[in-house]
Formats: C-alpha cells, structure tokens, sequence
C-alpha cells in the first residue's frame, strides 16, 4: 500500500464533516433507551493523487490487457494495453485514453486498471474525482469486484459500480451492484441526473460508502441511492474484499457501437481515487 501527501485542509475538512455526520445521527436517531450504531469513514487506508509523471504507481494498480475474449467483456469493441499511449500520468492526473487504431486485431485501444492481488477491502469510502469523456459508444467505468473471484466467478464474487456512464448521454451516470441473481441486465441499479451542467465539462466525485448491509451511492457528496439486502433479488455477497477497476470501454451491450459522430481520442482524466475506513462509532 503506497500513501500518498494529502492537503491538510482538506483531510481536516472530510473529517469535520463525518464528525458532524455521526452526531447528528445520534441525536436524531435514537430513542431514550436506545443505542443506534453509526459509522464514519475519516481514516485513509489507501490513495493514489497522481503527482509522479509516466506509469501509474505499480505498487496500487496492475492492467487487464487484451479483449473479451480472455473471459471478461461486454462484447466490446477495444484492445486493452498498458502502453503510455493509453494509460499515464501526467501533470497530476491520471489519463486513460481511447485511440481509435488497428491493435492485435482490434479497431480501438484503451486501458484497464485493477488493484487485484495489489489493494482490497472491505467496507469503507471509495471516492474518485473524475473528468469523463463522451460520445457515442463511450463507455468509462470506475467499480469493484470481490476479490474472491478466480474461485468464485462473476457474478457469484460481487460487484460493485461506483460509476459508469454512457458517453452519447453526458449528464447521466449509473450506480450499481451485481450478485447471484441479479446480474447484468438485472442488476440493481439507479440513474443519478447532473442538472445544468455535464460530467464531461469539468471534474465530479464519484464514491460509495459502504458498511455491513447497506452501500450508499454518491456524486459529488449527493447521496442519490442506498442498496440493502433487502433490495437485492438474490444472495447479498458484500460482506467481504473487494478490489478497484477504472477502464474506458469502447462500444459492448451497455452502450452500442460509436457512430460517425463520435471523436477520437477520448480520455478519461483521473485527479485521485482515495479509500477511507469503516470506522463504527456506538
């Protein structure tokens, strides 16, 4: 686990904020005779802010390179690669980028990040600040999946998507979790709307906090859906680790092909992923 220097104020900041989160929860929340458990999630357990140029930091992130076809995909249409073409850093951000290009028999290439076998958790604040590209066919994702998943495969491990995000609809975004039961395209999932402004303008948070039977859903510090098991149409399996993704896809099922409109490069512009503790308070 690599740490990286954080701004003073704003950690100060973040935690004031949950501070003041958990008790007005317990002076609102709890009857006289009542003790209501509550959480906060102040302590950093893992961040990447992106301030040394070239490769991604390879103590934190390894890649998925290739296509579908090495047993993961949604019938999309790119080569993933680690080349500096498609994935650096640079500037203090994080660039993912889409070229459209022959590649190993493919007509786009972009990159796929993981921290399996590198960072997991369970529970906790996952947070990213993100610029997202768009276009139709445009398809970036930041999630999570269960780190149990070379013995229990998709869906059975869990997953978990903080964001992904159909490029031809650029003030739309979706939150998501897949399980035994619910998978694909009945996952349980919910549209959060950007009023008066567009997710490829400018940068946004992206994060879930998620505790024992809940995951709450949030852009920019909205909370805008909370999932529990009883909202699950199957086997609640996120009670355990969970691993990091951030990709940008091009064309699959979720989003169809680019069209003639669409442009290229498309990048995805990464300012920091940071993961907090669960922190129970009685």
């Amino acid at each position: 686990m690599n740490m990286k220097s954080i701004q003073t104020k704003k950690t100060s900041l973040a935690t004031l904020k949950y501070i003041l989160v958990a008790c007005l929860l317990v002076f609102f929340g709890c009857e006289t005779d009542d003790t209501q458990t509550v959480a906060t999630f102040t302590q950093l357990t893992m961040s990447d802010e992106f301030d040394t140029n070239g490769a991604p930091d390879s103590s934190i992130w390894g890649f998925d390179i290739g296509t579908g076809e090495n047993g993961w995909g949604n019938q999309e249409l790119q080569y993933y690669t680690d080349r500096p073409e498609n994935v650096k850093v640079q500037n203090g951000i994080l660039l993912i980028t889409a070229n459209q290009e022959s590649f190993e028999g493919s007509n786009y290439t972009s990159a796929r990040l993981i921290t399996k076998d590198k960072f997991e958790q369970r529970y906790g604040r996952f947070e990213a600040r993100i610029r997202l590209p768009y276009g139709q066919g445009i398809w970036p994702a930041f999630w999570m999946l269960g780190a149990d998943i070379d013995d229990n495969p998709w869906p059975g491990a869990g997953e978990i998507d903080i964001m992904e995000y159909r490029g031809q609809n650029p003030t739309i975004l979706v939150g998501s979790v897949h399980g035994p039961g619910y998978s694909g395209g009945q996952a349980i999932s919910k549209e959060y709307t950007l009023t008066n402004d567009r997710f490829d303008t400018g940068f946004h948070v992206f994060g879930i906090e998620w505790g024992p039977e809940y995951i709450n859903f949030y852009v920019d510090d909205v909370l805008y859906n909370q999932i529990t098991p009883e909202d699950v149409t199957g086997t609640w399996v996120f009670d355990k680790p969970f691993f990091i993704l951030m990709n940008l896809a091009v064309g699959g099922t979720f989003v169809g092909s680019p069209n003639a409109e669409t442009e290229f490069p498309q990048t995805m512009l990464v300012d920091y992923v940071r993961v907090y503790e669960y922190n129970e308070l009685n």
